[in-house]
């Protein structure tokens, strides 16, 4: 079963109950991605003529805290986090962690926020970038409690090819990719949100392991893409 919504991110999440998912995997589009919009050398810009293209605005850094707030609100306990960006994004999640840590505990929350770490997705394709073309995208992995993998011989490092493909979504993401990490975190019957779902990468694969998925994007481009692929799942 899925469920889409087609609304501002933020407003969304700040919406829905607390401890209402059991995943939350998103490939958000962050800041930096605009540095790579001014000199050309990303993909996202096949639709635009300027800096500002078709498919997204980007996040500012100054809202991930909010975000990363909302994402562990609306998290069940003893449940984990994901979230896809580059070098320069992850320094300022880890740079904000303890303020949404300190700012949960204010809220009530006592249950144990924690960052485990960077896990490297290797595309075996070289993407975006300038300097030293990039090959890999970061996937950041939070956990709220404590839930242990399903899978503990899954590496740090995930070697799956990016999606180079005619009419593909421009931000797509391998359904392979997303499956490691639903599989592993996951239960059959156990709810994945994802707030920015863009291609619906991360809802197949929820519906392909046996999970509910909760879609939401602003882009009427994103539901006409990700809907008819996610009712071929049913």
């Amino acid at each position: 079963m899925f469920t889409l919504y087609q609304k501002d991110a933020l407003s969304f999440l700040k919406e829905l109950p607390d401890e209402g998912v059991d995943c939350f995997i998103t490939d958000y589009p962050y800041e930096s991605l605009e540095k790579h919009r001014k000199k050309g050398t990303t993909t996202r810009l096949k639709n635009s003529s300027s800096s500002s293209n078709d498919w997204f605005s980007t996040i500012p850094d100054s809202d991930v805290p909010e975000l990363l707030f909302q994402a562990f609100r609306v998290l069940k306990r003893n449940r984990h986090l994901y979230f896809f960006c580059d070098d320069p994004t992850s320094n300022v999640f880890t740079r904000v962690f303890p303020r949404v840590q300190e700012r949960m505990k204010l809220s009530g929350v006592r249950t144990r926020l924690s960052y485990h770490k960077r896990i490297v997705w290797n595309k075996e394709k070289m993407g975006m970038g300038y300097h030293y073309r990039a090959q890999y995208e970061f996937v950041l992995f939070f956990e709220k409690g404590k839930r242990k993998l399903q899978d503990l011989s899954v590496p740090d490092v995930l070697s799956v090819p990016r999606i180079k493909r005619r009419g593909a979504y421009p931000t797509e993401k391998p359904v392979q990719l997303l499956e490691t990490l639903v599989s592993n975190s996951c239960f059959p019957g156990e709810v994945v949100l994802d707030p920015f779902m863009g291609s619906g990468s991360t809802g197949v694969a929820a519906l392909r392991t046996g999970c509910n998925f909760i879609g939401n994007d602003i882009s009427n481009t994103s539901h006409s893409y990700a809907k008819p692929r996610l009712e071929g799942y049913l």
